[in-house]
């Protein structure tokens, strides 16, 4: 397997007594707070054994929602830096992670590798990480989507098992949820899924490479971008991306220099306002015939609906696509998968 820009660094495993600092590289806290649910984010940290921290800029906010660069950057290095700090998890997503990837001290992070996970915008910070530093990063569920109180599971076991073992799989589930949950615990709508969609059968090996496209688009041509010679790539989007920016996303990152030799193509569930179905999915991924020679499978468990698995950006994937339900294993490194 290609090797990363940097050496990998694989972070130490989350374990109870550990201290979990919360920041906000895109939104501020109180984007998330007008509806309160942190009872729940309490109650599934404490249960982990968690000690959660904030930064201190967390709750700055401007006209963006946001704070500024030099803020956000800030608590990002002092995460870091504090040797107390296990793990790093992001409030929320949001629109503007990548203004910080100019900013930010490459050595410092190398030097203290630790969990960094979130998802959305946090899919560019996720992503340059890995490419500056070697370190395996993981785009998962935030700290504020631990307050969905009910169909957090199994998003949570997800995220254990990723900051938590050395390798695990994915049972794919049976249902899912696309609401403004965190505006109203009460009255949810649960929708059944047929599985997993095979849209090219094979097996393969990879890196893992990705997180939301449109986000992730945002690194091309910059040194932040990581390699895709080799990779699996994982990629999903949300609502606001109809069939044709969904197509125009994914037509570029393929034109990216090196993937031509991806090794595989796994898709995220679309929430329901985008209205892409099988069958414009299909047509989409016969335009390009690279994607003929691979596997590719869509509808999985991450992206903007829930729940949604956690994927190691810069970690291994193992997806088979050779029987009627798709296998699909993730581990830190090669050997891990047994």
């Amino acid at each position: 397997m290609p090797s990363p820009l940097k050496p990998t660094l694989i972070p130490a495993r989350l374990q109870a007594g550990d201290t979990v600092r919360v920041i906000a590289p895109s939104c501020s806290r109180t984007f998330v707070m007008e509806f309160d649910n942190t009872q729940w984010v309490n109650e599934r940290f404490d249960a982990m054994g968690f000690k959660v921290e904030f930064g201190e800029h967390v709750d700055e906010n401007d006209d963006f929602d946001s704070s500024s660069i030099p803020s956000r950057v800030a608590d990002l290095h002092a995460a870091f830096a504090d040797a107390s700090v296990a793990g790093i998890i992001s409030v929320i997503g949001g629109f503007n992670s990548n203004e910080l990837l100019p900013h930010l001290d490459w050595e410092l992070i190398a030097a203290n590798p630790k969990v960094l996970c979130g998802y959305s915008d946090f899919t560019a910070l996720a992503n340059a990480v890995h490419a500056k530093t070697g370190l395996v990063t993981y785009v998962g569920a935030h700290w504020s989507s631990f307050g969905m109180r009910d169909h957090f599971e199994p998003t949570g076991q997800w995220f254990r098992a990723a900051t938590h073992e050395h390798a695990w799989s994915i049972e794919h589930a049976t249902e899912f949820t696309d609401d403004l949950w965190f505006m109203d615990q009460d009255n949810r709508t649960s929708n059944a899924t047929n599985g997993p969609w095979i849209l090219n059968e094979g097996a393969a090996t990879g890196m893992v490479i990705g997180g939301n496209l449109g986000t992730l688009r945002l690194l091309q041509g910059t040194e932040s971008m990581p390699p895709l010679d080799g990779a699996v790539l994982f990629v999903e989007d949300d609502g606001a991306a109809d069939v044709h920016e969904f197509a125009r996303s994914l037509a570029s990152l393929l034109q990216t220099p090196g993937a031509e030799k991806i090794r595989g193509l796994a898709i995220g569930r679309f929430q329901l306002e985008s209205s892409i179905s099988r069958d414009l999915l299909e047509q989409i991924i016969a335009k390009h015939p690279l994607l003929s020679t691979v596997p590719v499978v869509a509808n999985l468990d991450f992206g903007h609906t829930s729940p949604m698995f956690t994927i190691p950006v810069g970690g291994v994937a193992r997806l088979d696509a050779r029987g009627p339900v798709p296998r699909m294993d993730f581990a830190h490194e090669a050997h891990q998968l047994g």
